[in-house]
């Protein structure tokens, strides 16, 4: 066994080195351009991006990115170590985080994780000494106000924009997996805002010629306007998937954790790793599913209820208290003692983890004079006894003049 182990383990170690020796392979044999383009990258808000730096000259080791808003600015930021080997752990990132506590260089590639708005621009690699070898132009679209369309109530997408130089058209993305199995589910798709032109600047590079994103800094000033005007957009629908059937492990051992199973079991729940997490009345909670980006396939239940998106989801009621937002993420506001319970995440049609929330009510304590809630307290009835006897003291100096002036004079 030890024989066997220690030859997998050279021959994962020899993979690992070809896969290297193919990467610089790679680089060896696509040469940089001489003339600097941007290659157009379209992303939603929240998703993690990697860009390749696809060409450097053989000699160099190490590569440092750089990231510009505007072309040509003066305002530079540089996103690296200079040592090529910033690692980032995505699992701490958070929303509206600085860009600089969001990225990660690995193997010469950019990773920006829960990309947002501002992180639209230029990003250049190169070397320390300002030398730059490959380019992009990141387009990263708001999910705020996006555009949603039930289809299974008969809803439909955004109509195409068409003028005399441009049209403005949304691109989609394949649908997702169906986020439920064995019970009703739905599905997403995703579409971004693209525009179509033959007078896009020539130095940024596309996919399909003469089309490029509408955030992008291709699409010349007089299209930016409208541009800006149409939204991102996703479709809903709903869909049934069957549940892979799980491995039988063999007769005895399946003999030995029924037996297991059985002590302090509740039947009526779901086998998957449950989080315990007591929050206090009238908070705010935000809960986020485990290992899921927003192109995932994610869904919630609490308990036995389904929370569909066609009645959840963010926006589809203003007055909404419990929603989901396009980022995947469960929101409860303004915590009540009935939303506790045992709330249950999907992702790509399994169910991978439970959230058991208790709500628990203040205690109740006496005020001290020290607490700041009751210094505040006072200083607020004691500004109004003073602007009250203000406006007492005024209001009769007010009456005692006016009589005085009235009286006639000598008596």
């Amino acid at each position: 066994r030890l024989l066997g182990a220690a030859a997998l383990l050279c021959l994962a170690g020899v993979l690992q080195a070809f896969a290297i020796e193919d990467k610089e392979d790679d680089f060896k044999k696509m040469a940089c351009p001489s003339f600097l383009m941007f290659d157009n990258a379209a992303y939603l808000a929240d998703m993690t991006f990697e860009l390749p730096c696809s060409c450097k000259p053989e000699e160099v080791s190490s590569v440092v990115w750089y990231f510009q808003k505007d072309l040509g600015s003066h305002k530079t930021t540089v996103l690296t170590d200079f040592a090529g080997t910033v690692v980032v752990d995505s699992g701490h990132i958070h929303t509206g985080s600085r860009l600089l506590q969001r990225f990660s260089i690995r193997m010469f590639s950019l990773i920006v994780f829960r990309a947002q708005v501002t992180d639209s621009g230029h990003y250049l690699c190169g070397t320390k000494q300002g030398d730059f070898f490959y380019g992009y132009d990141v387009d990263v679209q708001p999910t705020k106000d996006i555009a949603v369309a039930f289809v299974d109530r008969g809803q439909h997408v955004q109509d195409d924009y068409t003028k005399q130089l441009f049209t403005l058209f949304t691109s989609f993305w394949d649908w997702t997996r169906c986020d439920r199995c064995g019970v009703r589910g739905e599905q997403r798709r995703i579409g971004l805002c693209y525009v179509q032109s033959a007078q896009l600047h020539p130095r940024y590079r596309t996919a399909v010629p003469s089309v490029t994103s509408c955030g992008s800094r291709a699409v010349p000033a007089r299209f930016q306007h409208p541009a800006h005007l149409r939204r991102p957009e996703v479709a809903v629908r709903s869909c049934l998937s069957p549940c892979l059937k799980e491995e039988v492990p063999e007769e005895g051992v399946q003999a030995i954790s029924n037996v297991i199973a059985k002590l302090g079991e509740k039947p009526w729940l779901p086998r998957v790793p449950t989080q315990f997490h007591q929050q206090p009345v009238g908070s705010g909670l935000v809960i986020a599913c485990p290992g899921a980006r927003p192109e995932h396939a994610v869904a919630w239940d609490k308990g036995s209820v389904r929370l569909y998106r066609s009645r959840y989801l963010v926006s589809v009621n203003k007055s909404m208290r419990v929603f989901i937002d396009h980022g995947n993420h469960l929101h409860i506001q303004r915590l009540r003692v009935r939303d506790r319970g045992t709330y249950f995440c999907w992702r790509e049609g399994e169910m991978v983890a439970g959230f058991q929330l208790s709500v628990a009510r203040q205690p109740r304590r006496r005020r001290a004079l020290r607490d700041p809630e009751t210094i505040r307290a006072l200083r607020i009835i004691g500004l109004g006894y003073a602007v009250i006897t203000v406006i007492f003291v005024l209001t009769h100096v007010c009456r005692y003049c006016w009589r005085a002036l009235r009286s006639p004079a000598g008596v």
